[in-house]
């Protein structure tokens, strides 16, 4: 028997969520069955809880985009993977269970010593910062990238992977306490996202070519990203925070000709093939594993606390993830 978390129907996380006995399931010839330590708590998990993400749940479900666990047993046929091994989840849902039983492609192998806490975050943000720099505009040394959101987990990302990678960011963020704590991160500039830090930003980065802004907010915040970015630049969104539409004045259209994109992180892990999965994975795993690329915590909770962890991901202003102890 194992422990998971579980939802027989979509509605409020808190009354939805139940902790869970449930039978291991029997291991096929290609199968890997993997203890599960953590799992984060993200945005995107209690939509999915609550029928509002982008693909629909078919309860009874478990939630859990992302997570890190300990290969315990293999199935016979097993080429990949060994007892042992550190990994991580590939699959689109379900990690908030003590005990994970899929195909072993499904899984993939981290470096041995990883923080298995940081390990468990890997999957959305980095990936999501490395697609953002990576992705969509070709980009060189010194180039500069403006933000929003630049506290959130994708905006620290983006911050410490374009620090990797030699280019520049200037990031919004809505409290001033932020500003001096995403310097110290390696935050190349930081605003207020407001009209005076818009003004600010204006005054810093004149005369820069800004070809790639990465919108997480919507509503104001990301026309104020649109009015830094140059002619022929692209906004990406990613996210919205704001929950307010992604509106554009027509002078950015005409006048600047901006181009607009999106991005899902989960499609893209689906489209991805092998290949290009690990090329992205790896150089990130190595980041982790080596303390180059690390995502705030606020609190650990236990599995069986599931309701408190829930409670404290849905409150603004945290410093850093809710993170569920699955072991």
């Amino acid at each position: 028997m194992s422990r998971c978390l579980s939802f027989a129907a979509a509605g409020n996380p808190a009354e939805v969520l139940e902790l869970l006995e449930r039978p291991l399931p029997a291991l096929g010839a290609h199968d890997v069955r993997v203890h599960m330590r953590y799992a984060p708590v993200n945005p995107a998990d209690l939509n999915f809880i609550e029928g509002t993400y982008g693909r629909a749940a078919h309860p009874p479900a478990i939630p859990g985009h992302e997570g890190c666990g300990e290969v315990v047993e293999t199935g016979p046929a097993v080429t990949s993977l060994a007892p042992g091994d550190v990994v991580m989840p590939l699959l689109g849902a379900g990690c908030w269970t003590r005990h994970m039983t899929a195909a072993e492609h499904f899984f993939a192998k981290l470096p041995a010593g990883i923080d298995r806490v940081q390990a468990s975050m890997l999957r959305i943000n980095p990936v999501t910062a490395w697609r953002l720099l990576n992705g969509f505009t070709p980009l060189t040394e010194g180039d500069w990238i403006v933000q929003n959101a630049g506290n959130s987990g994708v905006g620290r990302a983006v911050i410490q992977l374009a620090r990797h990678f030699g280019l520049k960011t200037a990031s919004f963020v809505r409290r001033p306490e932020l500003i001096d704590e995403l310097r110290t991160m390696g935050g190349d500039a930081v605003f207020l996202d407001d009209e005076a830090g818009l003004a600010a930003a204006r005054q810093h980065l004149k005369g820069m070519d800004l070809r790639l802004a990465a919108n997480a907010v919507g509503g104001d915040s990301a026309i104020r990203l649109m009015d830094l970015l140059s002619p022929g630049g692209t906004l990406i969104t990613y996210g919205a925070m704001s929950r307010r539409s992604l509106k554009v004045p027509n002078k950015f259209l005409i006048f600047k000709d901006l181009s607009l994109r999106g991005l899902w992180i989960t499609r893209w892990f689906e489209q991805a093939g092998t290949t290009e999965l690990y090329e992205v994975l790896d150089p990130l795993a190595k980041m982790v594993a080596h303390g180059e690329l690390v995502q705030p915590v606020a609190e650990i909770v236990p599995m069986a606390e599931f309701r408190r962890a829930i409670k404290l991901a849905q409150e603004g202003g945290r410093a850093g993830k809710i993170v569920l102890n699955l072991a």
